[in-house]
């Protein structure tokens, strides 16, 4: 169990430096970090998608009979968080000073934080699970600090400003939710342990298909299916090595 902690404390230690990296990265590559930051999403969506559906939700099915009522769940409450956020940053408008930029930080701080819970789930279940997560967890965060320094620069906040509150919301909140959820999670038995994968499956479906992809379609870039498919077939490829 002591491997476990350090093992999911790891995963979500590096998610929060590579956040940190996509950060520096359009903080100081502007260009080049908005010129491929689309890839990193089609990338990780794949991941995330294939590793869901082939690996995860078949497990915490194995684990719980309730298990596809919280795969719903977790797809459906993090679908009403997200449209709740982007229904209040609306309302506010630009016209409202830093609105834009406080309400997404405070949506991806969210994300993030909640993400930290899905490392101690998996890794709990097993290290395989968890490591299966953690690749396209990890992935899927260079694009999401670059995302959440671009829009509290559009909210108003300076450069300087903009690049300490991202990293607060978006990096460090990740190992901050994994040190929050464990002790709870490594106490629960199998059934509701099962449910709970489920719970983060659906909140890992909900990223990949509704969140990450959509973005990478507003782009339409020459390679981005490539970059999908190349994400699908890493997924798979790892699973089938089991």
């Amino acid at each position: 169990m002591e491997n476990t902690f350090w093992t999911a404390l790891g995963a979500s230690l590096l998610a929060a430096l590579v956040t940190a990296i996509g950060i520096y990265t359009i903080r100081h590559f502007e260009v080049w970090g908005r010129k491929y930051s689309t890839y990193f999403i089609c990338f990780a969506a794949g991941v995330l998608i294939s590793v869901s559906f082939l690996h995860i939700i078949p497990k915490s099915f194995e684990m719980s009979v309730n298990a596809p009522v919280y795969l719903l769940i977790g797809f459906v409450l993090l679908h009403l968080f997200n449209r709740f956020i982007t229904a209040f940053v609306c309302e506010r408008g630009m016209d409202s000073q830093y609105g834009i930029g406080l309400i997404s930080m405070i949506g991806i701080g969210f994300h993030s934080f909640i993400d930290g819970f899905v490392y101690s789930i998996t890794f709990t279940v097993s290290i395989f699970t968890g490591t299966l997560a953690a690749i396209g967890m990890v992935l899927h965060e260079f694009p999401e600090g670059i995302i959440t320094y671009l829009l509290l620069l559009r909210g108003g906040f300076s450069k300087k400003t903009s690049l300490i509150f991202a990293f607060l919301a978006a990096s460090l909140t990740t190992p901050l939710g994994m040190l929050v959820s464990y002790p709870i999670i490594s106490q629960i038995d199998k059934p509701l342990l099962g449910a709970l994968l489920s719970l983060s499956a659906g909140e890992l479906v909900y990223v990949g298909a509704t969140h990450l992809l959509p973005q990478a379609e507003k782009e339409h870039r020459k390679y981005s299916l490539f970059a999908l498919s190349a994400g699908v077939l890493v997924a798979v490829i790892i699973i089938l090595s089991k």
